[in-house]
């Protein structure tokens, strides 16, 4: 890759990560929100470097410079990178050795960059979530008591906890509207699927994932953002970790994509 495609390429990856940080919340699909600072100072980072690069390559006497710089008082006017010898006869042969190009797989980095710039990737969704590991939710010491009026908004994790740790068995009798994507479950029956969330501790790469499963309503679409009201589902012992995760379904509704998928929040009642 020569030099000044590297400049040109250092710049479309600045303006790409400023693009979905200052004029979008694209990033959000890729990082956490703490996030966002450092993106914004290594998109401007990279913008100064393509363009100290770009004037370092673009200055009309630099190749004036390499024609008549110093160490080539024979008038030949080779470049810098040039090896001269002589053949014993008092001639010299020129072997020039550019020293400018990158490798080649450097051009591959050109497909992310302009992937963000046109159309940027959505976020993990039911592929990766049919392959993760199963509910890991952290201890909870005490268990506020719900709201009286049903149906109680809950998050993922809120839900969960409650079926794996509370011995109250608090969600009994209660209606409870939870919000995440659709992943199909066909190993566990036609039409079953799974209310999921994914979550991240610092970016897609280390994604988490919650997922509660749904009864008594058809499956939507694979990645469809949806809001379940139902009741909880007993099953296994409740309180503990063999306690089955899930909800018998009133209604499902769709909902546009959150601009944050990552986090885990209950719907708006």
């Amino acid at each position: 890759m020569k030099r000044h495609v590297q400049a040109v390429l250092l710049l479309l990856a600045g303006t790409a990560v400023l693009h979905i940080t200052l004029f979008s919340r694209l990033y959000l699909r890729y990082v956490k929100e703490e996030l966002r600072p450092f993106l914004i100072a290594s998109g401007a980072l990279l913008l100064v470097l393509g363009a100290v690069g770009a004037v370092r390559d673009g200055l009309p006497f630099a190749s004036r410079r390499r024609a008549h710089g110093p160490g080539h008082e024979d008038g030949y006017g080779y470049g810098e990178d040039a090896d001269v010898h002589g053949d014993g006869q008092g001639h010299a042969h020129a072997h020039g050795h550019g020293h400018g190009d990158g490798p080649r797989i450097a051009w591959v980095l050109f497909l992310p960059v302009l992937a963000l710039l046109l159309y940027a990737p959505p976020a993990l969704g039911s592929y990766t979530a049919s392959r993760g590991s199963d509910n890991a939710i952290a201890p909870v010491e005490e268990f506020r008591p719900l709201p009286d009026a049903d149906p109680v908004p809950l998050a993922l994790t809120g839900f969960i906890a409650r079926v794996q740790q509370d011995r109250e068995r608090s969600l009994a009798g209660r209606t409870v509207l939870m919000s995440g994507f659709v992943t199909p479950a066909p190993r566990e029956g036609k039409g079953a699927w799974y209310l999921t969330r994914l979550v991240v501790s610092c970016c897609a790469a280390d994604t988490q994932r919650l997922r509660v499963r749904v009864h008594g309503v058809p499956s939507p679409p694979a990645d469809t953002w949806v809001t379940v009201t139902g009741t909880w589902r007993p099953g296994g012992a409740p309180g503990t970790a063999t306690a089955a995760v899930a909800l018998d379904a009133r209604s499902v509704r769709r909902i546009p994509e959150p601009v944050d998928p990552y986090q885990d929040a209950a719907p708006l009642p």
